[in-house]
């Protein structure tokens, strides 16, 4: 299991300083509706809450 969880996306309510996720658990899917992904492009993290 990762220990540090990297995020970019500082409008989620789960961001934290330096980057970090702080969710207590991660939740990404496939574009394509199945478990299959080819490159990082075709997922989506469902995690992801605005702040606003």
């Amino acid at each position: 299991m990762a220990k540090d969880v990297m995020c970019e996306v500082n409008s989620c309510k789960y961001w934290a300083n330096e980057n970090k996720c702080n969710a207590k658990s991660i939740a990404i899917v496939s574009h394509h509706g199945s478990n299959q992904a080819r490159n990082s492009e075709e997922t989506d993290c469902r995690t992801f809450e605005s702040k606003v």
